[in-house]
């Protein structure tokens, strides 16, 4: 157990910083950028924006999505915005308050350096969407307009309604489709990372699969990046695309990348409340929502009568009452606790008693039905298709759901892993959110990554490589490359009575049940004796259908779900080792007397980098893991018990 990484901050004070970097780092003249390849993995905002930004410098970029098309990865289905410290509605909000905000947020996890500089970044990147004409919602007078999000007591949020990853992902396609086109970026769609090749401790090359034809093949280049965002979907139910996974940056792991702070997964308040087993994902309701929308439960444990029969003395605006400052504003961990904890007191509402009332009569009554389709219009229409239920009419039903994770890939300043030449942008690494994300900063951090920060950093790692990228013929692209056939081959013979849904479902419930909103020792410890016995059950009784030479989704499905056993035994590790809660992650032995997260600074003031263990000893799952600690300073927040009342 190590005391420290290197995280490269720069010296100074914390507002010179990334200024001051970009002053002495090492830069790439035109010319030689011509000679490098850099490998782009996931064409999300944070993948697509690194792959246009590399090509418009001159570098030669291979860039992989298993999307039939970049815009179809999951930055299409953020909803409710995009922040930036413009303080276009001069409430007071400055680039140091966004990073106060989002310090706090995340329950004093995050390094501060990193978040700064995001916070710094934000005002570029709305500039930068404006130039590619993302439609951003707009006031009378033709300004930006801005709405309020959780967590903070200005409106700093851009929106383009109820789509604003889409029409982002959009802007960004285009500046990759020009890369394109002008030969700099090489798109392989269909087409999945199953290894990273690592050559001498430096990441130089990756093995893929054809999604369509089976093809294996090797790929060279001077770095590598990964952009392949979170594995929210280790729950199963969660509000990710079902195709979102861990595989890229669990194989890395397995290849000597750190995995930082694997059990910060955020649970977003605000999606439709799941209705039965037949289901295989969640959907999300914006957190946009909350601007308007009032959250409430009856005050009755058992009260099952229509929300329009409730008079309002007989409701409880839970999230009023306790949090008065910011009321149903409240960061999304905070809100999903306390969603969580009205329903397990029996005040649950519909059919199932898991939901809670998230109700827009008042708003409708105060601004018009109008005002409020234009805001949401589209996400009511989307409600409405999915429930039956007209929210125009009657509240929505909401209720807590995995959604996005802080947690993954350890990556210094320059957002490059341990390994040389491996760099780690957006939702795939850990750097900028702790415990808890607030809402709306996920696109900010992957395009901040992808157009801002990774385009000058990647230049002082390669100002340094001289024409020394290995062959695809070394003998580590080979092993590499049979690791992944062997493994192939073992799925498809094991041919035996169980689905590969059947399995992910199990697992997922047992870490939503152990590792999910609220933990105990107890619980995490019956987790890690149960998911190595689940995980060998899987591998000697899956069946997985087809063959490997052609279109496979039962095949896709099953690689995937192996590396989700071996991720959540790391998650439930890592939550049994830090014995304190913060952000979402309630471990019932550490509240406050009124229920709230207790930190215990004095011993987990941290980041927990985990480095993989030898193999297992069933052969299947790594061994015993060894914790590296990155210790976090904090010289511009005091640290505090956060409240939000």
């Amino acid at each position: 157990m190590t005391d420290q990484l290197s995280s490269k901050i720069p010296s100074g004070p914390i507002a010179d910083q990334w200024r001051n970097h970009q002053a002495s780092i090492k830069l790439v003249n035109p010319a030689n950028k011509r000679k490098y390849e850099i490998i782009v993995v996931g064409t999300g905002l944070a993948g697509g924006a690194a792959a246009a930004a590399f090509g418009e410098l001159g570098y030669n970029v291979t860039s992989f999505c298993y999307q039939d098309s970049a815009r179809r990865a999951h930055s299409i289905a953020a909803q409710g915005g995009i922040n930036a410290a413009k303080n276009y509605h001069n409430d007071g909000d400055s680039i140091y308050r966004l990073f106060y905000d989002t310090v706090k947020g995340g329950d004093y996890r995050a390094r501060e350096s990193n978040v700064y500089r995001l916070a710094e970044i934000s005002l570029s990147i709305i500039d930068q969407a404006v130039a590619q004409g993302v439609p951003f919602a707009r006031e009378y007078g033709g300004l930006l307009d801005n709405r309020s999000f959780g967590g903070a007591q200005v409106s700093r949020t851009f929106y383009a309604r109820g789509q604003t990853g889409q029409q982002l992902l959009l802007g960004c396609y285009q500046a990759l489709a020009r890369q394109i086109e002008a030969g700099k970026v090489k798109l392989h769609p269909k087409t999945e990372v199953l290894d990273v090749v690592v050559v001498d401790g430096r990441a130089c090359g990756v093995i893929t699969r054809n999604l369509k034809t089976g093809e294996i093949r090797r790929h060279s280049a001077d770095a590598v990046v990964l952009a392949t965002g979170g594995y929210a979907n280790v729950f199963y139910l969660s509000t990710n695309a079902k195709g979102c996974n861990t595989t890229a940056i669990w194989r890395a792991h397995r290849r000597g990348a750190f995995f930082a702070n694997p059990c910060f997964t955020q649970i977003h308040p605000t999606a439709i409340p799941p209705s039965g087993d037949h289901q295989s994902k969640l959907t999300l309701m914006s957190e946009s929502l909350r601007n308007d929308g009032r959250i409430w439960v009856p005050r009755k444990e058992g009260d099952h009568r229509p929300a329009d029969q409730i008079p309002a003395a007989e409701r409880d605006y839970f999230l009023e009452a306790r949090y008065p400052s910011f009321g149903n504003l409240v960061p999304r961990d905070v809100a999903s606790r306390n969603a969580k904890q009205v329903v397990d007191e029996g005040r649950g509402v519909g059919t199932s008693g898991v939901g809670v009332f998230l109700d827009f009569a008042d708003a409708i009554t105060r601004l018009g039905r109008e005002t409020i389709a234009e805001r949401y219009g589209n996400l009511f229409e989307m409600y409405e298709r999915i429930t039956g239920e007209n929210p125009y009419r009657q509240p929505m039903r909401i209720y807590p759901a995995p959604h996005y994770t802080m947690g993954g890939l350890w990556v210094d300043y320059n957002l490059m892993s341990n390994l040389d030449g491996l760099f780690v942008i957006g939702e795939a690494n850990f750097s900028d959110h702790g415990a808890n994300r607030l809402g709306a900063s996920a696109l900010m951090q992957g395009l901040a990554d992808g157009y801002f920060v990774i385009p000058v950093t990647i230049g002082n790692y390669l100002a340094d490589r001289r024409d020394d990228r290995p062959s695809t013929e070394d003998a580590a692209f080979a092993d590499a490359e049979n690791e992944v056939r062997e493994r192939t081959d073992k799925l498809l013979s094991i041919q035996g009575s169980r689905t590969v849904d059947s399995f992910h479902r199990e697992l997922g419930k047992i870490c939503w049940d152990n590792c999910g909103i609220s933990r105990q020792r107890k619980g995490l410890e019956e987790a890690l004796e149960r998911i190595p016995q689940l995980r060998e059950e899987f591998w000697n009784d899956v069946r997985v259908l087809g063959d490997g030479e052609e279109i496979n989704q039962s095949l896709e499905k099953a690689g995937r779900v192996a590396d989700f056993f071996e991720l959540a035994e790391l998650m439930c590790r890592d939550a049994l080792h830090r014995d304190e809660s913060c952000g979402c992650h309630l471990r019932l032995e550490h509240q406050t007397e009124e229920g709230e997260a207790l930190r215990r600074d004095d011993e987990f003031s941290f980041v927990s980098a985990w480095e993989c263990g030898d193999a297992g000893a069933d052969g299947h799952g790594p061994g015993e893991p060894t914790l590296h600690k990155e210790k976090l300073e904090f010289d511009n927040v005091k640290l505090t018990q956060r409240s939000y009342k």
